[in-house]
């Protein structure tokens, strides 16, 4: 069942480096936020906190608290490699496994699980995911091939596929659509609504038109100079973030007068 995430307090750092400064933000069950501001201010760091693949990177560490479902997800009694079963990532560049089949690849997280499961146990996850992931029709026919031979907006649906054939309550994606074609972006953002009746989503988008079309909140994240730690300056419903937004530098960014 998708959960909601509360952050407070949040500092990220790659060694003595601040990256990322004092963020306090609720992301919603059941919806879209979407991440936007300028390269290099954190948005892609801070997405990678939420599933504990920041602490991945040698020398990077974590202050203050991720709460799901009243967990502190860095707590010290909780295992990282669950945390990331529990919260799914996409990656801004299609990842299929090159050697996998379109199948292997999607119950690969299953499998890397340790769990044991009967033929048709995992015939029916595949097909759930590929279906959840609105690519079944596509590729029923030819399962046993490689994943890599897909198309690269294939390629990226296959990944969201594996990503929930796991059943995580929080969906991440970071820039999904950056390498695919307009056609391909259409089909992500309309499985990206289709997505998130089932699950908490957040997505790392350079498009604003992007983030406008397929997210409920808006989250603007900046920085004030080079060397300087990624902020969150303005957070709230999409609608409000693009029309009327608080902060003069939310204005000047979605006006396109920087950034």
């Amino acid at each position: 069942m998708a959960k909601s995430i509360d952050v407070s307090d949040l500092n990220l750092y790659y060694g003595d480096f601040l990256a990322v400064k004092d963020v306090t933000i609720p992301i919603a069950a059941r919806s879209v936020t979407a991440f936007i501001g300028p390269s290099g201010c954190g948005k892609s760091t801070f997405l990678r906190a939420l599933n504990r693949m920041h602490e991945l990177t040698r020398g990077a560490r974590v202050e203050g608290k991720i709460m799901i479902a009243g967990k502190d997800l860095y707590g010290t009694e909780v295992d990282p490699v669950a945390v990331r079963h529990q919260i799914g990532m996409v990656f801004q560049r299609p990842n299929p496994f090159p050697t996998m089949s379109i199948y292997e690849n999607v119950i690969a997280g299953i499998r890397l699980n340790g769990t044991r499961m009967k033929k048709s146990a995992a015939d029916d996850i595949a097909e759930r995911a590929l279906r959840g992931a609105n690519l079944w029709n596509e590729v029923k026919d030819r399962l046993s091939r490689p994943g890599a031979g897909l198309s690269g907006g294939q390629q990226q649906r296959l990944c969201i596929a594996r990503a929930i054939a796991v059943e995580p309550e929080v969906l991440l994606m970071d820039e999904p659509c950056s390498a695919l074609d307009p056609i391909s972006t259409g089909a992500i953002e309309d499985l990206i609504h289709e997505l998130e009746e089932q699950y908490t989503i957040v997505i790392v988008t350079h498009n604003m038109q992007q983030a406008a079309r397929v997210s409920e909140t808006t989250a603007f994240f900046n920085l004030q100079g080079v060397g300087e730690p990624g902020q969150l300056v303005e957070y709230g419903e999409t609608t409000k973030i693009f029309s009327n937004p608080e902060k003069e530098a939310t204005e000047a960014y979605i006006s396109g007068r920087f950034g």
